[in-house]
């Protein structure tokens, strides 16, 4: 993930399934660059820009300095109303989607670009999974000038990361989620390949959390159960984020798929 030196931390882009997801899996990461005074934005796939969510998504990111909402305002699949007249990201085709994710990134020209991880999460939620595989393919793509042309000059960041949760970091977060009936899907330790400390930004990080005040009035989303817990036990389970490095920048002199003879 970016280095730990506040001075080299490089310009980030989190593209993630639902306005609250930036704040619960990257939102860490995200105070910690706009504090070293690195460039950050965030791409939501789902909810209208009008919605009620869309302006807890823009209270969340200013106070983790990641600019405005740039919302591609799918329906939730599980929320009709959500995105009124628009299709459900998990029916959209995979080709518009990346599309979609290919425009921002160019525009925002990031060199680390962050999203959902293979299982869609804890949950295994399709929202998230669709997102995991649009970014994937958005991330290769938009350095490819041929590909997605009216969707701006080719940018091609340095990184694409995971954020994930691994075996021995999902400690009592995975009880309580069973308590509410959801999944439980965590990596093995060995997937993670950075692991930050988060804790000197806690205020943020939860006031960007419980800035989705939709979500933490209710029972079974994770933000409403992290209100409701005490203040120690909630941090242990917020102070760390884990990443999966899925991809780099093409460069010179790499690896070969066959050896010359």
């Amino acid at each position: 993930m970016p280095p730990s030196s506040s001075a080299s931390r490089p310009s980030l882009l989190g593209v993630f399934g639902h306005p609250d997801d930036e704040s619960l899996l990257a939102d860490g990461v995200l105070a910690q660059h706009a504090a070293a005074g690195a460039a950050s934005a965030v791409v939501t796939a789902t909810w209208a820009p009008d919605s009620h969510r869309a302006g807890e998504l823009a209270d969340a990111l200013d106070i983790l300095g990641a600019g405005r909402p740039r919302m591609l305002g799918f329906t939730d699949a599980r929320i009709p109303d959500s995105a009124p007249g628009r299709p459900r990201l998990c029916d959209a085709p995979l080709e518009e989607v990346a599309g979609l994710i290919v425009e921002h990134i160019r525009a925002v020209r990031p060199q680390v670009v962050v999203t959902h991880d293979a299982y869609g999460q804890l949950t295994g939620h399709p929202d998230h999974l669709r997102t995991h595989q649009a970014t994937l393919l958005a991330f290769h793509a938009a350095g490819l000038e041929h590909l997605y042309p009216q969707a701006g000059a080719p940018w091609q960041p340095d990184a694409l990361y995971a954020a994930t949760h691994p075996d021995s970091g999902v400690g009592e977060l995975g009880a309580l989620l069973t308590r509410v009936g959801k999944k439980v899907l965590r990596v093995p330790d060995e997937h993670v390949t950075e692991t930050v400390d988060v804790s000197d930004c806690m205020d943020r990080k939860l006031a960007a959390i419980l800035a989705h005040r939709s979500e933490a009035a209710r029972e079974r989303p994770l933000p409403g159960i992290l209100s409701r817990l005490p203040a120690a036990e909630r941090e242990s389970i917020i102070a760390t984020e884990y990443f999966t490095l899925l991809g780099r920048r093409p460069a010179p002199g790499g690896a070969v798929l066959q050896q010359s003879r």
